[in-house]
């Protein structure tokens, strides 16, 4: 190790160590993320600024900031099964009237789908409106490295259809699916939870004391559970703070600067979307200013960590603990936000890149029939898509193979895709919370005082010591 990165890192140790003070001063939850987030910026800037773009003393630094950084990911990964599991089984077994399940999956799954397309609208006019298109860009060897590799995966895209969905979301083996290895295992596990909710509350009345010795396990069980996604929960800081640093170390200007229209009008897409969803939540009669404020934190992780799975454990103590909204329905709507309907990543993300390619196969992207088309397929693609880096990639081939588009011209925006998957990946999230919020309002389970309690209210117990 280089006396640079030792510097780099003993810096980095520093401003960790800040973060660790203002939690012992027991600032609030919001305020310690924003702080995490500002001290990322500049010592990513100032790394760059000292030490260059593609210096190997930035890259073998951020090799130990990873640690922090992505080992936080995989601590929330971690507990995303557990966690699914427990909170559904606990909500079902307290429900009066199981078949309510089927209307609260119903309006999560709507909302998350029709959102979805009112994102690619937006996206659509906004590439409109700065007339983006792939005529005209040059193509570096990255970009070619990666149109090569979009194309090489369009087969599994290909073979996509409504039933292979469906089929991957029954979970054969439901252990298996418990360690991840499917992109749809999320949902899976979601199913197979369902399942032994509904069972458990078969043997209700026949055999009441065997459902109580299970009901007092999945309690205890949840207990625990969510003791850890609180314990997990208090490393967000430095987690947002060692992401962020790589993250801005590693940006190329240069590149930005070069497909800035791209950025500009993904960025404006991403905040009119913002504003559908607390126009939603308005519609629910509910507070925007303060749901926005609440649900602030975790749209910060999103942007810096880059997953809606891994944002999973987060977004469920938001909604339950700052929106009222009960857990049964904040692991519902959390856990299919994460694997279909995702505002950014399957709706604005793919609509932009099909009306930029489109011209150049001498197609008007402003037809009746192509906006019929894509929309369609938009909706239908939104389905399934992983929640964790590349599930935007996914929704791409998808939607432009359904359209004939080449989807190696994709590889373009290769240099810029980081910056614009973390805002896609926020608004993923924001997404599967507006869901929860109106299925909670439709069901009449929100707890308004909790969700008009103060916005600086901290996340449970995150803010103990």
């Amino acid at each position: 190790m280089t006396l640079p990165v030792i510097l780099n890192l003993l810096i980095a140790s520093a401003l960790l160590g800040v973060l660790y003070w203002m939690q012992q001063q027991h600032w609030s939850f919001t305020k310690r993320v924003f702080a995490a987030l500002g001290l990322g910026i500049a010592l990513g800037a100032g790394f760059q600024a000292v030490y260059g773009l593609g210096s190997d003393t930035i890259s073998a630094s951020n090799v130990w900031l990873d640690v922090v950084g992505s080992g936080y990911v995989k601590l929330l990964q971690m507990v995303v099964i557990p966690l699914i599991m427990v909170s559904i089984i606990s909500a079902i077994l307290k429900l009066k009237d199981v078949s309510s399940l089927g209307k609260i999956s119903t309006i999560t799954i709507s909302t998350l789908i029709i959102t979805t397309v009112i994102a690619a609208c937006i996206g659509l006019l906004m590439a409109n409106a700065f007339s983006l298109t792939t005529i005209g860009i040059t193509q570096s060897t990255a970009e070619v490295a990666r149109g090569e590799y979009l194309t090489s995966n369009l087969s599994k895209a290909q073979t996509l259809s409504i039933p292979n969905m469906l089929l991957s979301f029954i979970p054969e083996n439901p252990f298996l699916d418990m360690t991840g290895a499917r992109k749809t295992s999320t949902i899976a596990v979601v199913i197979f939870s369902i399942f032994i909710g509904i069972a458990a509350t078969g043997i209700a009345e026949k055999k009441p004391e065997i459902f109580s010795s299970f009901s007092h396990f999945i309690e205890v069980a949840q207990t625990i559970v969510m003791r850890l996604v609180t314990l997990i929960l208090r490393l967000t800081p430095f987690g947002v703070f060692a992401l962020m640093t790589q993250v801005v170390s590693k940006s190329n200007q240069k590149d930005i600067l070069n497909l800035l229209s791209f950025v500009a009008a993904s960025y404006c897409a991403i905040l009119l979307m913002f504003g559908v969803h607390l126009a939603i939540v308005a519609a629910c009669g509910l507070n925007p200013k303060r749901h926005a404020q609440k649900i602030l934190p975790v749209l910060l992780f999103a942007f810096t960590s880059r997953t809606s799975a891994g944002s999973i454990p987060l977004n469920v103590k938001t909604q339950t603990n700052r929106l009222g909204i009960p857990e049964g329905i904040a692991n519902f709507s959390a856990s299919f936000g994460a694997a279909m309907g995702q505002n950014g990543c399957g709706g604005i993300y793919p609509a932009m890149l099909a009306f930029m390619i489109a011209p150049s196969q001498g197609i008007d992207p402003l037809s009746l029939s192509f906006l019929a088309s894509l929309l369609a397929i938009i909706a239908i693609g939104s389905v399934g898509v992983a929640g964790v880096g590349g599930g935007a990639t996914f929704a791409a081939l998808i939607v432009l193979s359904s359209l004939n588009l080449p989807v190696a011209l994709a590889g373009l925006l290769i240099s810029i895709e980081p910056l614009i998957d973390m805002g896609r990946t926020a608004l993923n999230v924001s997404g599967a919370i507006t869901a929860g919020t109106v299925t909670s309002r439709l069901m009449g389970t929100t707890d308004r005082e909790t969700f008009n309690s103060n916005a600086e209210q901290s996340l449970d117990d995150v803010n103990e010591t």
